[in-house]
C-alpha cells in the first residue's frame, strides 16, 4: 500500500480520503496543509510565494515512514495505528523535537487533525500538538492581559477594540509557528497539549520555521509573510494628537505653538468626525474650509498631517445608497443591515471586495490624497461590530466566521495599494488592528481605546513586545491612555509623565487621548455635533510635567539616527524594535518571562516605571557592562541592581560591552 508520494519537493500523504501535504516554504521552513476530502487549496491569506530553499531532502524510509528535511527543520511523517493516520513530528538540525502532533492511536481514538462537518457547509477544525511543560510561548499579537509568556493560557482568535489576534508565536524551543487560518476560533497552550480551533474552515494550514536564535525565526517569518516598508523620516519623531481638533484653525494653532516653543514635532493628527457624515470620505467645509491650505502651511513647518478615516458608512451618507446597491458593504446574514451604532447607524464597507477597495480609494484620493495628505489613520480596523456577533456578517471572500480575522489586512491594503499606485514609496498608516501579513502593507498598529490607569499601562508593555514577536514591528499606544484622563488630576499627570517617558522608547511616539473635561461643539446653526476632549498638548498638564515632557521630546530627536537604524533592521530582517529580554538574551533563563523591562534594539535596556509613587526600581542586567544614560553610573551585568527613578527620568541603561 502506497501512502506517500513525492511531487517535486512536496511530500503527499493520502488515506481514507484525507490529503496531507508537507512542503518547503523558504529556508528552514515548512508549510503543512490537509483536507479531509477534495483537493488542497493554495489560499494565501498571509503567506507569499516561498523563497527558494536549496537544502531540501526527502526520504521514503519505509512504507509507513517518510522524512522531509528543509535546512534546519525536519518533518517526520509516520503512519500509525489501526486507522493508519499520518503522525507528524518536527525536529531541529540536532534531531531534537520541536513540535509534535498528539498521538491518538490508542483506545481513546483521538485525532490530531479533527474536521467536524457542518451539514451543508465546511468544517470546524481542531488541531492538537503535544504539550511540553518547560516550553515558553511568545507573540500571538495584542491582548489586554499582563502576560508575556502564553504557556498555560487560552486566547480568543478574534479581533476586538484593543485586541489584535496575530496567530504567530516563537517558542523557547527554537521554532516559530503561524496558524495560517483567518477563522474565528481559539488556541489553548496547555501543559498537556496545544489546541488550535477554527469555527469554520475548508482546510488545515500552518507554517513552521526553525532557527538558532529568535532573530533567525523573525527573518524566516518575514521572508514568508513580508517585511514592513522602510519607515519614512516623519515616522521617527513625535506625533501630536487628541480627540479631537474639530476645526482647521484650532489644529493649525497647535502646530504653530509647537514651532514657537521650538519643540520637535513630525506629525499632527486630524481625528474622526471632521466629515459631514460617516462614509462621505471628505472634510466638512464648515469646520475645514480650505484643507489644501492647511496641508500646505503644515508642510512649510515640516509637519505631516495624518487624517482619520473610518470604514463605516452611515445610512445617511451621500455614498450609502450607491455602495449598498453595488454590493460594496459588509452584509448582515440576517436582520438589520447595521454593523455599529455610534452617533448614527452604519455598516462597514467590505475591504475584501476589490471593487469596494477601488471605490473607497477613489474617494480618498480625490478628497484627501490630492490635497497633499500622505498619512492616514485607519480606525475601527477590527472592524468594531457593536456586539461582536462574529457569525452575523458576511464578506465578499466568505463568512466572517471563516475569514473575518483577515479583514484588517485588507483594510490596510486599500490605502497601501492606492498610495503605491500614486507613486508613494513607503506608505505608513495607523491602524487599530492587524493580522498576519499586515506588516507588508505599511500597518502601524496602536493598542486601541485603553483606559488611563496603571494596570492598562502595564498591559501595553506586554502587548508591544508580543506584537513585535508576532511579526508586527510597527506599534504604538495612546500615550497616557485613551479614556478618563483628567488633565488637572495630579494622579493622571504622574501616569502621563511615566507613559510619555516610555513612549520615547516605543517604535512610534504618539500622544493621544479623550481628555476630560470635554468641550461641547456646535455648528453655526446651533446644531450640536460630536464633542471634543480637553487640551492634550505637552504644555497642557502644568509646568512640572511640561519640563519633563519637553525633555523627552528632545531626547527622541537625539535618538532619531538610532531609531532609523532599527527601522532599517525591521525592514530588512523583520526584527522588532521593542525586544523582550528573552529575544535578545535567549540563553539567559532570568530573561524568559521578564515583562516589566525590555530592550529597545540591542543597545538600550528600558525599565519603565509602572506603578505610582516610585523613586527607584530594580532592573535585571544580563552579562556585560551597562551604563545609566542619565547619571553615567556603570554596572556589571549578571545580576539585579536598584537604579534611581525620580519622576523626571525613566531608567534606561546602555549596553557598552
Amino acid at each position: 500500500m502506497e501512502f506517500f508520494e513525492i511531487q517535486d519537493s512536496r511530500l503527499i500523504f493520502r488515506n481514507h480520503g484525507e490529503t496531507l501535504c508537507v512542503e518547503p516554504w523558504g529556508p528552514d521552513s515548512l508549510r503543512v496543509r490537509a483536507v479531509p476530502m477534495g483537493e488542497l487549496l493554495d489560499a494565501r491569506f498571509a503567506l507569499l510565494d516561498p523563497v527558494p530553499a536549496e537544502d531540501v531532502e526527502i526520504r521514503l524510509e519505509s512504507e509507513t515512514l517518510a522524512v522531509l528535511r528543509c535546512g534546519k527543520i525536519t518533518a517526520k511523517v509516520e503512519v500509525r495505528g489501526w486507522k493508519q493516520r499520518a503522525h507528524i513530528t518536527f525536529l531541529n538540525q540536532r534531531g531534537e523535537v520541536l513540535l509534535e502532533e498528539t498521538d491518538g492511536e490508542n483506545a481513546l481514538v483521538l485525532n490530531a487533525r479533527k474536521f467536524e462537518p457542518m451539514l451543508g457547509g465546511d468544517y470546524a477544525l481542531t488541531a492538537t500538538f503535544q504539550g511540553v511543560e518547560d516550553e515558553h510561548i511568545f507573540g500571538m499579537g495584542q491582548y489586554q492581559e499582563e502576560y508575556l509568556d502564553w504557556k498555560g493560557c487560552t486566547l480568543e482568535l478574534a479581533h476586538r477594540n484593543s485586541q489584535a489576534s496575530v496567530p504567530m508565536y516563537i517558542s523557547s524551543r527554537g521554532y516559530g509557528f503561524l496558524w495560517h487560518n483567518p477563522a474565528i476560533g481559539m488556541v489553548s497552550f496547555g501543559r498537556n497539549r496545544t489546541t488550535w480551533k477554527a469555527d469554520s474552515t475548508k482546510q488545515l494550514d500552518y507554517f513552521i520555521t526553525a532557527g538558532d536564535t529568535p532573530k533567525d525565526i523573525s527573518r524566516n517569518y518575514g521572508r514568508a509573510t513580508g517585511f514592513v516598508p522602510m519607515m519614512p523620516e516623519y515616522g521617527l519623531g513625535f506625533w501630536q494628537c487628541k480627540l479631537r481638533y474639530w476645526n482647521q484653525e484650532q489644529l493649525l494653532q497647535v502646530a504653530r505653538e509647537y514651532k514657537r516653543r521650538n519643540l520637535p514635532i513630525d506629525v499632527i493628527v486630524c481625528d474622526f468626525f471632521h466629515w459631514p457624515k460617516m462614509g462621505d470620505y471628505r472634510f466638512d467645509p464648515e469646520f475645514f474650509p480650505d484643507p489644501a491650505a492647511m496641508v500646505k502651511e503644515l508642510r512649510e513647518m515640516g509637519i505631516e498631517l495624518m487624517v482619520s478615516v473610518w470604514p463605516q458608512v452611515s445610512l445617511t451618507s451621500e455614498n450609502y445608497e450607491e455602495m449598498r446597491q453595488q454590493g460594496l458593504l459588509v452584509r448582515a446574514e440576517y436582520g438589520e443591515q447595521i454593523g455599529m451604532r455610534f452617533v448614527e447607524d452604519s455598516m462597514f464597507f467590505d475591504a475584501t471586495n476589490p471593487r469596494a477597495r477601488q471605490y473607497v480609494w477613489k474617494k480618498i484620493r480625490r478628497n484627501y490624497y490630492d490635497l497633499g495628505i500622505r498619512v492616514f489613520w485607519l480606525d475601527e480596523a477590527e472592524p468594531e461590530y457593536g456586539t461582536y456577533d462574529f457569525k452575523a456578517y458576511r464578506y465578499h471572500i466568505g463568512s466572517n466566521q471563516q475569514v473575518g480575522n483577515v479583514w484588517p489586512q485588507y483594510y490596510a491594503r486599500v490605502f497601501y495599494d492606492g498610495m503605491r499606485e500614486a507613486g508613494q514609496e513607503n506608505p505608513v498608516n495607523l491602524l487599530r488592528c492587524a493580522w498576519a501579513g499586515s506588516q507588508r502593507y505599511g500597518a502601524l498598529v496602536w493598542s486601541g481605546d485603553i483606559m488611563s490607569d496603571w494596570s492598562y499601562f502595564r498591559r501595553q508593555v506586554c502587548a508591544g513586545l508580543n506584537m513585535g514577536i508576532a511579526g508586527i514591528p510597527w506599534w504604538t499606544t495612546d500615550i497616557g491612555g485613551f479614556h478618563n484622563g483628567w488633565i488637572d488630576s495630579p494622579e493622571f499627570r504622574e501616569l502621563l509623565i511615566r507613559w510619555f517617558q516610555w513612549g520615547c522608547y516605543c517604535p512610534v511616539m504618539r500622544l493621544h487621548g479623550d481628555r476630560k473635561p470635554v468641550e461641547r461643539v456646535y455648528r453655526k446653526d446651533g446644531t450640536e455635533v460630536l464633542a471634543s476632549g480637553a487640551d492634550n498638548e505637552v504644555w497642557s498638564f502644568g509646568e512640572e510635567a511640561y519640563e519633563i515632557l519637553s525633555f523627552y521630546l528632545k531626547r527622541r530627536e537625539e535618538l532619531r539616527p538610532y531609531v532609523r537604524k532599527l527601522m532599517q533592521e525591521a525592514h530588512e530582517e523583520g526584527t522588532p524594535l521593542m525586544r523582550s529580554m528573552w529575544y535578545v538574551f535567549p540563553d539567559d533563563v532570568q530573561c524568559l518571562d521578564m515583562k516589566d523591562q525590555y530592550m529597545f534594539g540591542d543597545r538600550y535596556l528600558v525599565a519603565p516605571v509602572l506603578a505610582p509613587g516610585l523613586q527607584e526600581r530594580e532592573v535585571y542586567l544580563p552579562e556585560g557592562t551597562w551604563r545609566n544614560v542619565d547619571d553615567g553610573m556603570v554596572y556589571a551585568g549578571g545580576t539585579a541592581v536598584t537604579v534611581p527613578a525620580p519622576l523626571e527620568r525613566i531608567p534606561v541603561l546602555e549596553r557598552v560591552e
